[in-house]
């Protein structure tokens, strides 16, 4: 076990450690502000604080930590080695960078309660980032940190055995609308046709037409090739139901449509059911409860696992709602249109609610990947080695991938054309490890 010695134990400070000594390096950790339990400690052990007790492995401390609430931070960042780093300690420091307050304030989302710019949705951009600025969005800066942290230790405790991890993947099915034409009901079917009629789409009118009458297969269907591909693989998949009602901004089949409940039962019995939390769920706690109880209802399951509609977060009040409601498993963070680390890991890490400076249950997977962000390339080729490049940056790090597809971009049609092989390319890096 890791000791730390620290002048304040804070909270902060213990979700921060925790994250990267326990989660990421499978190590232990305790702390102590008593200099003579520190002493007596005959493991592996380091100091945090503002000066060294003597010579050992002594990281210079951060204000950040120590602090309550939110403060306007001043951060210059620089290279170091194959990485960036922020918040400097000094000469006497066994690291240059204090990456325990640099980690708090990229996974506690720091920067995301400060002034910004949202999108027309009010989603946080990447642009805005720390991350995207200093040109480090697509390395998990934090678990490279965490790795720069242990190769000091090994240093100094050569006998100790790290544990180790592997690499692996946590792919994400979102179903926001099963269908393209089918199970839609009378007045949005005759909507939908007539809409194409108005707006010319003869080749969209012709395909909606064949569908509804049997003669083609709806290009949404893409269940049976996805649970075959769930057949092939060891780990689950979690795919997210949209089970809201109709809105603006949500168009999924209703579930009182036997063939759609019928649909997520048949998925369920291959794969893990999430719930893909309405837009105006989002900050409605009732209306949220409601759609957990309906997914709840229709898979007899006890709901684990969240995504929300459009990839929103209203933070914190959207973790919180989660949290009232009991579930324990959060992957909407992450960006739309670009591949990266919003919370600068790939190693899933517990909500820290900065308002109420308190570790709580939530369990945040992000996710690094969404296929919209790979259509910024032409060619089959550049999306494929640029999602390649991209997997190895995780795989340096032994981390988990979480990339996110659709079931309609498994459809070959159009703009998706050549996603299943995108898929199974994520799907066969974890074989390549072996």
């Amino acid at each position: 076990m890791l000791l730390v010695y620290t002048h304040k134990i804070t909270p902060r400070l213990t979700y921060t450690f925790k994250h990267i000594c326990k989660r990421i390096l499978g190590l232990e950790v305790s702390f102590t502000s008593k200099i003579e339990d520190f002493i007596a400690h005959k493991s592996i052990k380091m100091s945090y604080a503002k000066q060294p007790l003597s010579n050992e492995i002594f990281v210079r401390s951060h204000a950040l930590l120590f602090e309550q609430g939110l403060s306007d931070i001043d951060i210059s960042v620089n290279d170091w080695d194959n990485t960036k780093g922020f918040f400097a300690t000094g000469e006497r420091s066994n690291l240059p960078y204090d990456i325990f307050a640099a980690s708090f304030y990229l996974l506690s989302r720091y920067e995301e309660y400060l002034p910004h710019v949202n999108d027309d949705y009010g989603r946080f951009l990447a642009s805005e980032s720390l991350a995207k600025k200093e040109g480090f969005l697509k390395q998990p800066i934090v678990d490279v940190w965490a790795y720069k942290l242990k190769s000091v230790l090994q240093e100094r405790f050569p006998d100790f055995t790290f544990p180790i991890r592997k690499y692996n993947v946590d792919p994400i099915i979102d179903i926001p609308m099963a269908y393209k034409y089918s199970h839609k009901g009378l007045l949005r079917t005759i909507g939908g046709v007539l809409g194409d009629v108005f707006r010319f789409k003869f080749r969209q009118f012709y395909q909606r037409v064949s569908v509804l009458l049997g003669f083609q297969k709806d290009p949404f269907n893409t269940f049976n090739w996805l649970i075959n591909r769930q057949k092939s693989v060891d780990f689950k998949f979690t795919v997210f139901f949209l089970v809201g009602d109709y809105s603006t901004f949500d168009k999924n089949i209703s579930t009182n449509k036997k063939r759609f409940v019928s649909l997520i039962k048949s998925v369920g019995d291959y794969c893990n059911i999430g719930l893909k939390a309405s837009y105006f769920s989002l900050d409605n706690l009732e209306l949220l409860k409601k759609e957990k109880q309906r997914l709840e209802q229709i898979t007899n399951v006890n709901l684990e696992a969240i995504r929300n509609s459009h990839s929103k977060l209203n933070m914190p009040t959207t973790y919180r709602n989660v949290i009232e409601l009991e579930i324990k498993k959060d992957y909407t963070m992450g960006y739309l249109s670009e591949l990266g680390f919003r919370a600068g890991t790939c190693t899933p890490f517990l909500f820290y609610d900065l308002d109420y400076e308190v570790q709580t249950p939530l369990q945040i997977h992000p996710f690094h990947c969404m296929d919209f962000a790979l259509l910024k390339h032409k060619s089959q080729l550049d999306k494929k080695e640029s999602l390649e490049r991209f997997i190895n940056s995780i795989k340096a790090v032994d981390g988990t991938f979480c990339p996110i597809f659709h079931n309609y971009s498994f459809s070959d049609d159009g703009t998706w054309l050549g996603f299943k092989v995108l898929f199974n390319t994520i799907l066969k890096s974890v074989d390549e490890t072996h």
